[in-house]
């Protein structure tokens, strides 16, 4: 049952370390049934569109449980979403919404069913009331804490992120922030239609005030869209008193029918709220780059709602390739730690195991990576805890589908995605690729173990690759793993990791894909590396990447070499070619020779491209940690490090929010000044390194000659 601890201090919080009573329910539940309605709110031509893979259910039948210890009796209110009953030490309570509890040792238990929504419970009196210390079970008879940890019989709850803390703000209820927008302008196209233009892409629920009779509405992330009434993607039929649901847009083309009026097109912009204070900032000598950045910001945050999807009007999924890079950008932007804990739970979903994340095998390791990241950002131990046990399994899985040598390949019933490409790519036999995600994905595992104490990680049944051990030994399949890739992929002929073994054969096409990850994940050593940039990444006689996704890591790739000059062209070319074509926000796609209506087609659907894609906004990242250069050194910034590259900027400068406050950056030809908020970290400018220490007032400061 999940119970995440409140992000804001609380004006109610009872008495000193307290905590303040709060909606409580079974630790992920809460994400599975929101990710739900979530996930099925695609239309496609006003036909709904549910995802591709199994769907899970909350528990409808909970039961919380309490000990408590009372000097006086004490009267508690009780509400709860759902049907329930309630017990003082295993006596059956007559049915109301207040109980006076005596004074003594008692245990309280209260099972509570609902089949709508999770079943959820807030209590409150004195000094009893619902928090993150009550206990919950399924009927499994397993008592879990907040921590994850089996109490013998039941599971903790913990406390709402988004301000649960009244009868009155039950989870169900929860609904996104909305302002209201009129359209930028309009063009008369016929009698009875008109085309909105509002501006730039949107998201939100269009309105037609004071409307009679009957609309037929076309929404267009592009004005070619719009106006297709026979092939734009999201279409909608208005009556008098309709609510429409929300739609990604930038244009609308509304035609009247015979005898409609309205007075006016107004739209509610849907968005999650955040600080402005403790966001993410940058500017810099060169506009376009500024633009980017901004144009990148809008684009993360048009896609980051309940939970991280990957495009505001298709998929509007929750997909996990695309969630690890949202994660990693909003660290540079916002800092929303909940948002990353939600979709990692929301992706994740129940046991047992039948099918990859998204039934993609690369996304089900991306989706492993992506929590030692969150640690890494955040330190927070209690999440770690809290899905080790899914982990567990979810990597129970994966091993059981392995190879005689221990290595993963697709099975009839996966998905391989990698990335789309328009070049050849076989996606059969034991893929490079997804050995160096695997190799990973292993390695995380052993990291949170180490992490957890103990650890007792449950022994999986393996699979053939590999002999079952009591826990299991992730670091060793891991490095078991990395000296196989390296043996049967590394070729000394072309001093790079070749594609596949296919049917006992190397395949031998050369791509990006294997040889950057095995730069970012630390499988080449640096003469391999220096051998990778020239010979692949480098290499013009290679295929270009074209979409944002792979682009994201080829360019960290070329960051870690030192090649910020190059990646800064290729920001401009990249994300610039696509502010020429007239973009707003970042697309799904963008290849450069393409011209026209071209950039709008995919799928073979000619307004099939996402024109607002989460995974366009990588700029944000890449900025952040390889230009500002601020990076966690110690989990949760208890230290950190600021290696600023100027490339051929004149200047610069931008903020990095941490939990621990924000790191602002400066640069110049001449100088670099570095404040924090924050703990103490270091200020590295080539071979110096300086320690940036906190003040009498609590801010660290530094400032240092830059030089050329």
């Amino acid at each position: 049952m999940n119970t995440t601890k409140h992000t804001t201090p609380l004006a109610h919080r009872r008495g000193e370390g307290g905590e303040a009573p709060t909606w409580i329910w079974y630790p992920g539940d809460f994400e599975i049934w929101l990710g739900n309605i979530f996930n099925n709110r695609r239309t496609e031509r006003g036909a709904m569109f549910p995802p591709f893979w199994k769907q899970d259910s909350h528990y409808v039948t909970v039961e919380f449980s309490k000990a408590f210890t009372l000097d006086q009796p004490e009267t508690i209110t009780i509400v709860c979403e759902g049907q329930y009953n309630f017990a003082i030490d295993g006596k059956l309570q007559f049915p109301s919404d207040t109980y006076t509890i005596p004074a003594g040792e008692h245990k309280l238990n209260l099972k509570v069913w609902n089949q709508a929504t999770p079943p959820a419970l807030y209590i409150d009196g004195d000094t009893i009331h619902t928090d993150s210390t009550w206990l919950a079970t399924y009927e499994d008879k397993l008592w879990i804490d907040e921590n994850g940890v089996a109490h013998g019989s039941g599971i903790y709850v913990p406390a709402a992120s988004w301000h649960f803390d009244s009868p009155d703000t039950p989870p169900s209820q929860f609904r996104l922030a909305r302002r209201e927008f009129r359209p930028l302008s309009c063009d008369s196209i016929a009698a009875n239609a008109t085309l909105y233009d509002f501006g730039r892409e949107t998201f939100g629920y269009l309105k037609a005030t004071n409307l009679r009779g009957t609309l037929r509405i076309y929404y267009g992330e592009s004005r070619e869209e719009a106006l297709d009434r026979d092939h734009c993607e999201t279409l909608d039929v208005m009556r008098d008193g309709d609510r429409l649901g929300s739609k990604a847009f930038r244009y609308v083309y509304i035609e009247k029918e015979q005898g409609a009026t309205y007075d006016d097109v107004l739209m509610d912009y849907e968005y999650a709220p955040y600080d402005p204070l403790h966001s993410g900032t940058f500017r810099c000598s060169d506009p376009l780059l500024n633009r980017i950045w901004q144009v990148s910001a809008y684009t993360l945050e048009l896609t980051t709602r309940e939970f991280f999807m990957d495009g505001i009007k298709r998929d509007r999924w929750t997909w996990s390739g695309d969630a690890i890079q949202s994660y990693l950008m909003n660290y540079y932007l916002h800092f929303d730690t909940e948002c990353v804990k939600r979709t990692i739970r929301q992706l994740r979903g129940k046991d047992p195991v039948t099918a990859h994340v998204n039934t993609i095998m690369d996304y089900t390791f991306y989706w492993f990576n992506s929590i030692l990241d969150y640690y890494q950002y955040t330190a927070d131990l209690d999440f770690i805890r809290e899905m080790w046990p899914r982990m567990v399994s979810l990597m129970d899985y994966v091993l059981q589908r392995t190879n005689a040598d221990g290595m993963a390949e697709g099975q009839p019933d996966d998905w391989l995605f990698i990335d789309w490409v328009d070049f050849p790519m076989h996606k059969r036999g034991t893929l490079c690729f997804e050995q160096i995600l695997l190799m990973k994905a292993l390695e995380t595992m052993a990291a949170c173990a180490r992490l957890l104490t103990p650890p007792a990680p449950s022994a999986p049944t393996v699979g053939c690759g590999f002999a079952a051990t009591a826990p299991l030994d992730y670091a060793a399949l891991a490095a078991s793993l990395r000296a196989k890739i390296r043996a049967t992929f590394w070729s000394q002929e072309h001093r790079a990791y070749l594609h596949a073994l296919e049917d006992g054969l190397l395949n031998p096409q050369i791509t990006k894909f294997p040889n950057m990850f095995a730069i970012l994940y630390g499988l080449s050593d640096e003469t391999e590396q220096r051998d990778i940039m020239r010979h692949v990444m480098l290499n013009p006689a290679i295929d270009p990447i074209t979409t944002p996704y792979m682009r994201f890591y080829e360019l960290e790739a070329l960051c870690m070499a030192g090649l910020q000059n190059q990646v800064l062209q290729e920001i401009r070319s990249y994300w610039g070619g696509m502010l020429d074509e007239g973009a707003t926000s970042f697309w799904e796609k963008y290849v450069p020779t393409e011209t026209g209506r071209q950039h709008l087609a995919m799928y073979g659907r000619p307004y099939g491209k996402s024109l607002c894609h989460a995974w366009g906004a990588s700029p944000l990242y890449l900025i952040g940690k390889y230009f500002l250069g601020v990076q966690p050194t110690k989990p949760g910034y208890k230290e950190f490090e600021v290696r600023p590259v100027l490339g051929d900027l004149e200047w610069m400068e931008g903020s990095v929010p941490t939990p621990r406050g924000i790191i602002h950056v400066s640069m110049n030809r001449h100088e670099v000044r570095v404040s924090s908020t924050a703990d103490e970290g270091w200020l590295i400018l080539g071979d110096r390194r300086v320690r940036v220490r906190p003040g009498e007032d609590g801010v660290s400061s530094i400032a240092c000659t830059a030089g050329r």
